[in-house]
């Protein structure tokens, strides 16, 4: 028998970890070479992992919800004749106490080493694993002293403290680490409780989440019930700390922790903003000519099906505007100290989605059609709201839109998206008055806000390209005369 480990992979340019969605496996099921055993969230989007081999699952080493490095391993399979043994696998130090244990233990695949026999059943992360070949026992605190030559810390009690589970079964309180699972551990932690010292009642003496919660209420209520019980005269608390704010503070705050979309895109945003010296322009215009031509789009026979909105336009004048403007496109290389024009367009689509705000981009957007620019928007967007944006999705952007308006705002200063010359946010458009051949008429009015990266963008550059923009909206049929 075999124990072969599978380990996160970068599933993403420069991923360094990622958060377990789901797992389709338990152990004991058998997998083939090919199988999708888990979904993670990278970066910013939920990707399936197939493992590469054939087995039966040994061990799934992390529970659902939990953060994983890459290169940690996630997963462990049993492969091979069943019956084969795995004495190789064990170092000659350890050979004596492995035979003991081997003869006293009903199946030989079943190994244990002494100094852990209490923590049966085994869990995820803990007791031992039939992969582990040169794990060292860990010494007891007496051990330790004993080798140094000093006593045992006084805190320390001569005899185990026993406690009792509901199963009633005894066990030694500070013998042996509380069992617990990961996200239990850190529930235990951020509550400020000790695991030691509560009373299991999960299955073979786990410590589950109520239990902690139990724990934690039970901490709570002692405090608030203390000056009434043990005091024969009232304590006054300090002014500044009310006696009750401990229970009342619980219900005002929610942690949430940061991880998965929203902590990549904080740091994504952090880099960007202390890296890349942003200026903002911005540009209010007329835009009722763009929006009566997307009505008549809406009707056009040819383009039945297709979905015809603002956006679409937009996108398209900042594809004109980069072709007059091609020095915009262009990203900066710190390492080599240069700046890389780009001859392409992977134009970024900002999407709000379930996990967060994503950004994909539409590859060789320059070389679409109208339908075909139409045809990538719809089918970028469903693909970001479903969680289906794959990484690739995602890499190699060049220049963004976010369209806040949609939200009813005006406009914003956006910061860049890491490595991207410019994003470009489009407002909200509103009927307003607006001096139309020397009259005030009512007109349908936008703001356009372009940020762009200082170092390779001047002003002048910055404001020719948001000003051709502004002016194939003001009059569309530059998309063709421009184009």
């Amino acid at each position: 028998m075999t124990i072969r480990e599978f380990k996160m992979p970068d599933v993403g340019e420069g991923l360094t970890e990622a958060e377990i969605l789901k797992w389709f496996v338990q152990p004991g099921d058998t997998v083939t070479d090919g199988q999708v055993v888990c979904e993670v969230e990278t970066a910013k989007a939920a990707v399936e992992l197939p493992i590469p081999f054939d087995g039966v699952v040994h061990a799934l080493l992390f529970e659902e919800g939990t953060t994983v490095d890459v290169g940690q391993v996630i997963i462990s399979v049993q492969t091979g004749p069943s019956g084969e043994a795995a004495e190789a696998e064990v170092p000659a130090a350890e050979a004596p106490a492995t035979a003991t244990a081997t003869a006293a233990a009903p199946a030989p695949a079943q190994v244990e080493e002494p100094a852990v026999a209490a923590r049966q059943p085994v869990l995820v992360g803990y007791g031992v694993s039939q992969a582990s070949t040169k794990r060292r026992p860990r010494k007891a605190a007496g051990d330790v002293a004993a080798q140094n030559g000093t006593a045992a810390p006084a805190v320390v009690p001569a005899q185990p403290v026993a406690t009792v589970t509901q199963n009633g079964t005894a066990a030694a309180a500070g013998a042996a680490r509380a069992l617990a699972k990961p996200p239990v551990r850190k529930l235990a932690k951020d509550l400020g409780i000790d695991l030691a010292t509560i009373v299991p009642t999960g299955d073979g003496g786990v410590v589950t989440r109520e239990d902690v919660h139990a724990a934690a209420a039970a901490a709570i209520a002692p405090q608030v019930a203390a000056p009434v019980a043990a005091a024969p005269a009232p304590v006054q608390a300090p002014a500044e700390v009310p006696a009750q704010a401990a229970p009342a503070q619980a219900g005002r705050e929610t942690r949430i922790p940061v991880k998965g979309v929203r902590k990549v895109t904080a740091q994504a945003m952090v880099g960007s903003a202390f890296t890349a010296p942003h200026v903002t322009e911005f540009i209010t215009f007329d835009v009722t000519r763009t929006m009566k031509l997307v009505q008549e789009l809406k009707e056009d026979p040819d383009l039945a099906g297709l979905r015809i909105n603002p956006l679409l336009l937009i996108a398209k004048a900042v594809l004109v505007a980069i072709r007059r403007n091609p020095d915009v496109n262009a990203s900066w290389d710190e390492a080599a100290q240069e700046i890389v024009l780009k001859h392409y367009v992977n134009l970024g689509i900002a999407a709000a989605t379930p996990r967060g705000l994503i950004v994909p981009n539409i590859k060789d957007a320059h070389a679409l059609t109208l339908r075909e620019l139409s045809e990538a928007l719809s089918g970028l967007v469903a693909t970001a709201r479903d969680g289906k944006t794959s990484p690739a999705d995602m890499q190699n952007g060049t220049l963004t839109l976010t369209n806040v308006g949609v939200f009813g705002v005006d406009t914003g200063t956006p910061i860049l998206n890491p490595g991207e010359s410019a994003i470009l946010a489009v407002g909200a458009i509103k009927l307003q008055p607006w001096v139309h051949k020397g009259k005030v008429k009512p007109r349908q009015v936008t703001t356009l806000a372009l940020s762009f990266d200082h170092r390779l963008i001047d002003g002048e550059l910055g404001s020719r390209f948001l000003a051709d923009i502004a002016a194939v909206l003001e009059h569309p049929r530059r998309l063709v005369t421009w184009a």
